[in-house]
């Protein structure tokens, strides 16, 4: 199974949204928010292709904040393209493509791209169950957010881009 994974175009609109409506529930981007992310900062939204065919999806905003408990970003409020920090919004993989190293795959390429932005961190929210899913990927756990977004718990995550020398 070859998957392709791609920048995002701007006729992937209705795909990507579709996924993220098979994903999420009261916490799940609007059409306009996934369309407003992919006009504005289309080098931090990558897709995954399974012939042709949109089956996950990570983007993302960048901020030079640290704190990103503010629900505004996620509508690209506050975005700086040339923020230190990126921001995942959402790594969302079609339920029936679960399983099989998909989101593995956006989050190793996703971490590539920060790199080649320059960028200094890669924060993220996360629910409770998901902490050792990042945590597989080098994020350290931040604490427990201010945000209550759709009505969840959510926790502080990052990963470190910086190289010792």
């Amino acid at each position: 199974m070859y998957i392709n994974i791609r920048h995002v175009k701007d006729d992937d609109v209705d795909a990507c949204y579709s996924v993220e409506s098979a994903c999420y529930t009261s916490d799940g981007a609007t059409r306009e928010k996934i369309e407003k992310r992919i006009k504005v900062f289309p080098e931090g939204f990558l897709v995954a292709e399974l012939h042709g065919q949109i089956i996950g999806m990570v983007n993302s905003g960048s901020t030079d904040k640290e704190d990103i408990a503010d629900e505004a970003l996620k509508d690209m409020v506050g975005h700086k393209r040339d923020g230190k920090n990126i921001v995942i919004f959402s790594l969302a993989v079609l339920p029936e493509f679960q399983g099989r190293g998909i989101s593995g795959k956006l989050m190793s390429r996703f971490i590539g791209v920060s790199k080649y932005l320059k960028k200094e961190k890669i924060l993220l929210l996360c629910k409770t169950e998901l902490i050792s899913y990042y945590q597989k990927y080098g994020f350290l756990y931040g604490r427990k957010s201010t945000s209550t977004h759709g009505g969840f718990e959510w926790h502080e995550m990052y990963l470190s881009l910086r190289t010792s020398v």
